[in-house]
């Protein structure tokens, strides 16, 4: 079934930002965005894999979902992710070995990335290609934006600085380690739960 005429296309766009985004809502994709938010420079490498792969995954998965059998579309969309994760991994190796060297193992494993696998499913499988691109520049954004967020608060308090630039004198190096990054995603979703129960509320007193 068709769900695109039941929402705008900005509604497409912008439920990957805020009110689904992959990390801090939905709660997906938490292991490639704590191990790879260690610096900016790895977190927007990262982003760029993933908007790559999502994007030309849901574009795919909407265009031949008239011919994909219900039964035989997780096999497909296996198939899909895996050809897209191939090329952004290749692209990689070739411009720029040091990221493809820094990402590692990350950047295949965006094949099982539920972020991917879960827009398939839940939108592009049942949605226009146009919606379906939306839905993945959106989702897109939403994950660039909270693994940056992660990434420099993490480097800036863990490294001393952003990048060779050195700020503080003492880093708390815990948050490099992986005990900073439950700690710093733990922070950010507290204050997008505060931040939506105080929307809540103006609404529901208006």
């Amino acid at each position: 079934m068709n769900n695109s005429n039941k929402r705008s296309w900005r509604d497409d766009f912008a439920f990957g930002i805020l009110k689904g985004n992959p990390v801090l809502v939905l709660m997906i994709g938490l292991c490639p965005t704590l191990a790879v938010s260690v610096t900016l420079f790895n977190a927007v490498g990262m982003s760029i894999a993933v908007a790559f792969v999502l994007i030309g995954s849901n574009l795919m998965v909407s265009a031949i979902r008239k011919f994909t059998p219900s039964e035989l579309r997780i096999p497909i969309f296996i198939i899909v992710i895996c050809t897209f994760v191939t090329i952004a991994d290749y692209l990689l190796k070739a411009y720029s070995p040091t990221l493809s060297q820094k990402l590692g193992v990350f950047v295949p494993l965006i094949v099982v990335n539920c972020i991917i696998i879960g827009r398939a499913e839940a939108f592009a499988y049942t949605n226009t290609v146009f919606s379906s691109l939306l839905d993945g520049i959106g989702g897109s954004i939403g994950f660039f934006l909270v693994i940056s967020v992660i990434a420099l608060i993490r480097e800036f308090f863990g490294n001393g600085g952003i990048g060779e630039k050195i700020i503080l004198n003492k880093p708390a190096l815990i948050m490099i380690l992986p005990p900073g990054g439950f700690i710093t995603i733990g922070t950010l979703m507290g204050l997008m739960n505060y931040w939506n129960r105080r929307k809540k509320t103006r609404m529901s007193t208006n």
